[in-house]
C-alpha cells in the first residue's frame, strides 16, 4: 500500500495525472490504476474525476493527511535501516528563502564534509512554499523566518538574525551616510522584492511603523534584479545584511536604524520523531553553526 500512497501524494501535490506519473516515474495508466486500487482498498472515492483531475474529495483530503504521516514514517524507517548497514546516505531537499541563500554554505559545506554519501538539493522558495513543501513531503527541511509569521508545529533550529541595509550606488550622495532611518528610506526611489516574499512584508511593516507610505517603483522576485537596478545609480534597495555584504565595489550598504530591526532565521523540519537519520544530522549541524 505504501507505493499507492506515494502515488496518491504525488497526484495531490501535482493536481495532474500526467505530471504525477512523471514525478513517480511510471506511466499515467499505472498511476491511475494505483489510485483506483487504493480507493477500492479504502472503500471510498478519493478523487473527483472528469476529463482531468478536479481535486480531492473530503475523504481524499483526510486520506492525504494520513498518507503524508504513513509515507513519511516509512521513508524514515527505510533510511534508518539503510544507515545502520551502510552509514548515512540519500538526498535531502531543502527550501531556502532568497535572503538566506548567501549564508547557506555555512551550513551545507561542513555537513557535506561530515556526510560524504549524502547529497543536498537547494531550492529557492518563499516562506509559504517552504511550509507547504514540508507538509506535503516535497521538502525535507527549510531555512526561513522563525519569529515573524506563524509556522505551526515544526522543529526549529535558530541560525542567525537578519538585519537590513540600504543598498546604493557608490557614486550616490547617500554613499557618504553612515546610517539612515526607515522614515528617510521611504522617500527614496525604491526597488523591492515582491509581496509574496516575507522579507517584503517585513520591510513594509517597518516602513509603515515609521509613518511612511510604501511605494516601490520596481518589484522583483530576485535579489539579483534589485542589485542590477541599484547599479544604474537611479534606484536604491532594502536588502538583507548578508546579501549586502556580498555587494561589489560599485555599491555601498548603509545600516537602516530607528529601529535597528532584526528577525530570526533558522532551519525547520516537520515535527516528527524520529526524523530521517540524514535530517537529524543536518539539524545537529545547524546547532553547531548557529550565529546569533
Amino acid at each position: 500500500m505504501i507505493d499507492k500512497l506515494e502515488m496518491f501524494i504525488a497526484l495531490a501535490n501535482e493536481r495532474h495525472f500526467g505530471r504525477a506519473a512523471e514525478t513517480m516515474r511510471v506511466t499515467q495508466p499505472t498511476l491511475s490504476s494505483a489510485i483506483r486500487q487504493l480507493e477500492e482498498q479504502l472503500g471510498v472515492q478519493l478523487v473527483f474525476r472528469g476529463s482531468r483531475f478536479q481535486g480531492l474529495t473530503p475523504e481524499g483530503q483526510r486520506t492525504f493527511d494520513w498518507a503524508v504521516r504513513i509515507v513519511g514514517d516509512a521513508r524514515t524507517l527505510r533510511e534508518e535501516m539503510r544507515a545502520r548497514r551502510h552509514g548515512l546516505s540519500g538526498n535531502l531537499r531543502i527550501g531556502v528563502i532568497p535572503t538566506a541563500l548567501p549564508m547557506i554554505a555555512r551550513l551545507t559545506v561542513p555537513f557535506l564534509a561530515s556526510n560524504p554519501n549524502v547529497d543536498l538539493t537547494l531550492l529557492s522558495r518563499t516562506s509559504v512554499e517552504i511550509l507547504d513543501g514540508i507538509e506535503r513531503l516535497e521538502l525535507d527541511a527549510g531555512v526561513t523566518y522563525l519569529d515573524n509569521e506563524p509556522l505551526g508545529r515544526v522543529a526549529q533550529v535558530p541560525l542567525f538574525r537578519e538585519r537590513y541595509r540600504l543598498l546604493v550606488a557608490a557614486t550616490s550622495d547617500l554613499a557618504q551616510r553612515q546610517t539612515i532611518t526607515w522614515a528617510e528610506v521611504a522617500g527614496l526611489p525604491l526597488c523591492l522584492l515582491t509581496g509574496d516574499m516575507q522579507n517584503r512584508r517585513i520591510v513594509n511593516r517597518h516602513l509603515v511603523e515609521a509613518g511612511a507610505t510604501v511605494r516601490a517603483r520596481v518589484e522583483a522576485n530576485s535579489s539579483i534584479a534589485l542589485i542590477a537596478h541599484v547599479e544604474t545609480g537611479q534606484w536604491v534597495a532594502i536588502v538583507a545584511e548578508m546579501l549586502a555584504d556580498m555587494h561589489g565595489a560599485g555599491l555601498k550598504a548603509i545600516p537602516i536604524i530607528a529601529p535597528d530591526a532584526s528577525h530570526l532565521v533558522g532551519l525547520i523540519a516537520a515535527l516528527r520523531e524520529p526524523h530521517r537519520p540524514a535530517l537529524n544530522a543536518l539539524l545537529d549541524q545547524a546547532r553547531k553553526v548557529a550565529k546569533l
